[in-house]
């Protein structure tokens, strides 16, 4: 079925379509959210969620697809698990220790955590078609199979790898934090 069809079905609630579309997605979600500290029911709430994201997209006319309708659902999905487990995260450091608790932060570990904290600024700042080419790339895909996910060429891949590495690199070595965790690398190289 074409992108436009899927759609169609999914506004006019063709359950034919919404079982194929579901059997030809869950498996990408699945891998994403089991792999990110997910589970089954997690798998089924954000892919849930999605379909309803996709859905009121469609009934107000503000859905336009510059990647295929995989892609773009796998996206979502994506971005509904970032955010649930960033609320997670807050509840948990809202759960400071208590008086007389001692944390065991480690230099490395604040370093660590500052170059994620780098990279997930500029990774959310690329296209969504960037982010889903390297989120794919960071899961050891191979060109062949991220081809056929995304429905492009190797070669084009493979060029759009490229670009997209660069210009989050670029993006990240501009910032002045970058030069701060390339001086404590410095500097705990010479401990």
């Amino acid at each position: 079925m074409s992108d436009e069809e899927i759609l169609n079905g999914i506004v006019e609630n063709d359950r034919v379509i919404i079982k194929a579309f579901y059997r030809d997605n869950l498996k990408y979600v699945r891998k994403y959210i089991i792999k990110n500290s997910g589970n089954k029911e997690d798998v089924e709430d954000v892919f849930q969620d999605a379909i309803v994201v996709l859905y009121e997209k469609l009934l107000s006319d503000n859905l336009e697809l510059t990647v295929r309708l995989k892609t773009y659902f796998f996206g979502i999905c994506k971005n509904l698990w970032k955010q649930r487990l960033a609320k997670k995260r807050k509840i948990f450091l809202t759960n400071t220790p208590q008086e007389g608790e001692m944390q065991d932060t480690t230099i490395e570990d604040l370093t660590n955590q500052e170059r994620g904290n780098l990279y997930r600024k500029y990774f959310v700042s690329l296209s969504l078609a960037c982010q889903q080419l390297l989120e794919l790339v960071f899961e050891d895909k191979s060109m062949r199979e991220i081809a056929e996910i995304t429905s492009y060429s190797e070669l084009y891949c493979r060029r759009k790898k490229y670009k997209c590495k660069k210009s989050l690199m670029e993006q990240i070595e501009n910032d002045p934090l970058y030069d701060e965790v390339k001086y404590e690398d410095f500097i705990k190289s010479s401990l």
